[in-house]
């Protein structure tokens, strides 16, 4: 029998997850949340396989509740199930700790295969994601400065409003724009900032 308990802060999703999960001879769910502070208690008290966890909680977000579960509890198996992240958001859950993460749209099928491979340990992540996430930890990092450039660049800001802004030259800001298109794997202005809001570069 697979444990489950779940931290989300919308009581209508959890209600909904239970009657499903419940429907499954081999789960059961001990226990739910709708703040990631209660996450570690939680844990310590019903000792479940799998923890379900939101990204988006009031006080901590899912990426803190799932580093101080794993904190205190390192044999804590996360599995992330929210409505959107953006694959900063992922790789930062996946890097406190998590094995896991699949949107809310997902079908049951997937969710329970996804909550079975987690609860053996192993890690689940849809292939399009997995495959992005390859792709930009083998790609060159976005330095902080260039960061500070594509949120100015989302702006709609030109490169001599950029370099005023930051304080560099004009020619500077044109390297680093050509340095940003080509680890985004982008043509242009409105791709890279397309690009950098899905990779959670910057927000709008």
């Amino acid at each position: 029998m697979l444990k489950l308990i779940l931290i989300d802060d919308h009581f209508v999703v959890r209600s909904g997850l239970v009657a499903s999960l419940e429907l499954e001879d081999d789960m059961t769910v001990l226990a739910e949340a709708e703040r990631g502070e209660e996450a570690p208690a939680l844990f310590a008290k019903h000792q479940p396989d799998v923890v379900l966890m939101d990204l988006q909680l009031p006080g901590i977000s899912g990426v803190e509740a799932t580093a101080r579960l794993r904190a205190a509890h390192p044999e804590a198996r996360v599995l992330i199930f929210s409505t959107f992240a953006r694959d900063e958001e992922v790789a930062a859950a996946l890097k406190a700790g998590a094995l896991g993460y699949l949107q809310k749209s997902a079908s049951r099928d997937e969710l329970l295969k996804a909550i079975r491979s987690v609860a053996h340990g192993r890690r689940a992540l849809p292939v399009d994601l997995e495959t992005r996430l390859a792709l930009r930890t083998a790609g060159p990092e976005i330095t902080p400065r260039e960061r500070e450039i594509l949120a100015l660049i989302a702006q709609g800001k030109a490169n001599k409003e950029i370099g005023a802004t930051l304080g560099i030259a004009e020619d500077t800001v044109k390297r680093h724009v050509s340095s940003i298109l080509d680890k985004l794997q982008v043509n242009d202005r409105a791709q890279a900032t397309a690009e950098a809001m899905r990779r959670g570069l910057v927000e709008m």
